[in-house]
């Protein structure tokens, strides 16, 4: 999941809300800071100050001082980062001259600094090392937080500043991209409230600090249920999965005092393995539902009622800035402007992923039914505990394909050289690991140079965050601790993915399945988009919510290339290179089980949609769920894969609600990028990568994303090629 850049007032709303988003899917923040240049280094903080404030120091422009997080230096640096920023606008305010784009717009740009790195130490804290003091400091200075910046950038003066630039914007000799920012600025300031009355102000403040402190209740919650396990005290009931993976679990059951039993933890990358391989059918049970009801049991960590009061609030505020509902007001500044654009690209491919389900749930039923017979047991109906069950056998069955002849190749370390060697290929980009020389945040953080590897220049660092732990959340997410620009000089990127996998057992390599393999390519996509940004004026770095993440489920493409498979997908014991038999089975069931994934994805991005596209929100979230699934035909045998309960793109902060559906909107795109290359010759050819990267992966949001697409392929978009590569029909 990820977060795009914004301009300054909105960036900084949305850094925020943050720290506890969303996904395996991915989160991508910007914090954006203004570092001095290697020439330039900073100044060592005096003697006795808040080390979370000094500006960056040591190589690569400075570094995030990751050995200095103390979760109590938090508030005092938030308390005196606030004054700096208060002090860096009221300068913009009170400046006597008329307004110009380069008395306003440029300081306000270049505002915040301190802050913005602050953030990123914070986002870290919060999402990669938290505890309960952490969460109590978040719920303490979230909405303190979210106050202080909705009622900075309320402030009439600042807004008449840019409102005299707007009205002069095409009368003052400012080029293209200047009066991009300037209508842009202008758009959101009034979006979000600046031509309120002074009473419906204190309102919107008033609502905006409210939620904030809901969407931190909400991750402390959903934090707390994703810090249990599933205790399993005899090892028979771990029949069926690798050996690897069960001694991990035991080592997890060590590590929380209970030697001799094996802790399953109560996250996906815990849970999956074992609804796809465990033989004991009650198991799989017991683990599905503590997984699926996750915020959702009637106790301190129930999420519903905070849901309710979240949904509540966004309705009000749509309201009071003038958008029938939140869905609209959320989109207004994306790809697909309105929710019925969304909606209607989902409902094409609806029809045919629900029709495929049934097709492989009947797949699945013979199989059970076949058993059943076999081995005169009494036959079960598939329910949602037995579908990725079902699937492998069907898997096995259809194409000779078994997940645990695949995962033996499929190194993590191994496979990271390999996405690396990609970006090389494609971009001219180098990768070259210095862990140890810069401070990381966790022993088991890596960390890599990345340069251009024709030129030679620094690029900027690239953070490795791969294996689960407590206080760090679930999921996969992308964040940039300091994002490119040229405005200020210019910045190199320090860029992070963050995955949880599950490491193997000390002395063996961490073998990871092929979906994981999948997700390390897409989060790394996050960062090649980011690494490769040359834009000048940070408030064009930023991509619409439903542009975020094309970049990334490009990337995930390379990933089954036969280049990357022969250097890279070897045998873990052998050395050998996955053999082509093997890859052919691959790639035969390439579009197996298509159903599974588009259902559970799009069934929540369809019930996001409908939940947040009504002027009347609903009061019981669970019967809303239930209800909306019943209208739109949802395959009983499958579960959304986020249930609203503990939806973190939508709950935790603003950024992904009434915005999920922008991965399919995004895979469109994906899907027919990957036709331009397949149609030029093959995945490597450069001169469709130049264009790509040029066009698209460079420009941030220099100008509309819509329009930049249609210069990189020459017309928009075409769904038939998304419906294609998930083998539903085209037509």
């Amino acid at each position: 999941m990820s977060r795009p850049a914004q301009p300054f007032a909105r960036r900084l709303s949305i850094l925020l809300a943050s720290t506890a988003m969303m996904t395996g899917y991915s989160q991508m923040s910007t914090a954006t800071a203004a570092e001095p240049t290697a020439a330039a280094q900073p100044a060592a903080a005096p003697a006795g100050a808040n080390p979370l404030l000094a500006p960056w120091t040591g190589p690569f422009e400075g570094v995030p001082p990751w050995d200095k997080l103390d979760p109590e230096l938090f508030p005092d640096a938030f308390a005196k980062g606030m004054a700096e920023t208060k002090a860096e606008v009221q300068a913009v305010i009170d400046n006597p001259e008329a307004p110009t784009f380069e008395n306003t717009h440029v300081p306000m740009m270049l505002a915040g600094d301190t802050m913005e790195r602050l953030f990123a130490l914070w986002g870290v804290q919060t999402s990669n090392k938290s505890s309960d003091r952490v969460e109590d400091i978040d719920a303490e200075w979230s909405p303190k937080l979210t106050k202080f910046y909705t009622e900075l950038f309320l402030a009439p003066k600042l807004f008449a500043r840019y409102k005299a630039v707007y009205e002069k914007r095409n009368s003052s000799g400012l080029n293209a991209q200047q009066i991009r920012i300037v209508e842009r600025s202008y758009d959101e300031m009034v979006r979000d409230g600046a031509n309120l009355s002074p009473a419906d102000k204190v309102k919107l403040v008033e609502m905006n600090s409210k939620l904030e402190g809901l969407f931190s209740a909400f991750s402390s919650k959903l934090l707390g249920d994703e810090k249990l396990y599933t205790f399993v005290t005899d090892k028979a009931e771990l029949a069926g999965l690798e050996p690897g993976f069960v001694a991990s679990l035991a080592a997890a059951a060590e590590a929380n005092g209970k030697p001799g039993q094996w802790a399953i933890k109560n996250t996906r990358s815990s849970a999956q393995p074992v609804l796809q391989n465990a033989t004991n059918r009650a198991l799989r049970e017991k683990v599905y539902k503590a997984f699926v009801n996750r915020g959702d049991n009637g106790d301190a960590n129930d999420t519903n009622a905070t849901i309710a009061e979240i949904l509540k609030l966004r309705q009000q505020r749509a309201e009071l800035l003038g958008f029938p509902t939140h869905a609209h007001y959320r989109m207004a500044d994306t790809m697909a402007k309105t929710p019925e654009a969304a909606m209607g690209l989902m409902m094409k491919v609806w029809p045919a992923a629900v029709a495929r389900v049934k097709e492989e749930v009947a797949d699945m039923q013979a199989i059970a039914d076949a058993e059943a017979k076999a081995n005169k047991t009494p036959k079960i109906t598939i329910e949602p505990w037995d579908y990725r069950f079902y699937a492998e056998k069907v898997r096995k069955a259809k194409y000779d394909l078994d997940e645990s002849e695949v995962k033996p190749y499929l190194q993590l370390d191994k496979l990271t050289q390999g996405m690396f060697w990609a970006a090389g290929q494609l971009y001219d980009l180098g990768f070259k690991e210095n862990t140890g020389t810069i401070p990381v945040f966790d022993p088991k953080v890596r960390t890599f140079e990345v340069y251009n590897l024709k030129t030679n220049e620094n690029v900027g660092v690239f953070y490795l965050d791969n294996f689960a732990r407590d206080g760090k959340r679930s999921g996969a997410w992308m964040t940039t601790y300091r994002s490119q620009q040229t405005l200020g000089g210019e910045r190199n990127v320090l860029a992070s993915n963050n995955n949880n996998f599950t490491e193997a057992a000390k002395g063996e390599p961490t073998l990871i399945s092929l979906d994981d393999a999948q997700t390390l390519f897409h989060e790394f996509g996050h960062g090649i988009h980011y690494l490769l940004q040359q834009v000048t004026y940070p408030a064009l770095a930023g991509v619409p919510r439903d542009f975020v993440e094309y970049p990334s489920q490009v990337n995930e493409n390379w990933l089954m290339t036969p280049e990357v498979l022969s250097k890279y997908a070897t045998h873990y014991k052998t050395g050998e290179p996955m053999p082509q038999a093997l890859v052919d089975k691959i790639l035969a069931s390439d579009k197996f089980n298509q159903g599974f994934t588009t259902v559970e994805y799009l069934a929540s991005a369809i019930v996001d949609m409908k939940l947040h596209d009504r002027g009347d929100p609903p009061t019981d979230v669970d019967k809303f769920e239930r209800e909306t699934l019943a209208e739109i035909g949802m395959p009983k045998e499958i579960v959304m894969r986020h249930r609203l309960p503990q939806f973190g793109h939508l709950f935790s902060s603003d950024a992904y609600s009434a915005g999920y559906y922008s991965y399919l909107w995004s895979e469109t795109m994906d899907a027919d990028t990957w036709a331009a290359f397949t149609e030029a010759g093959g995945p490597w050819d450069r001169t469709v990568a130049d264009k790509f990267r040029t066009i698209l992966l460079m420009t941030g949001n220099e100008t509309d994303r819509a329009e930049a697409y249609r210069a990189f392929r020459g017309r928009d978009p075409d769904v038939k090629a998304l419906l294609a590569k998930r083998g539903f029909p085209t037509e």
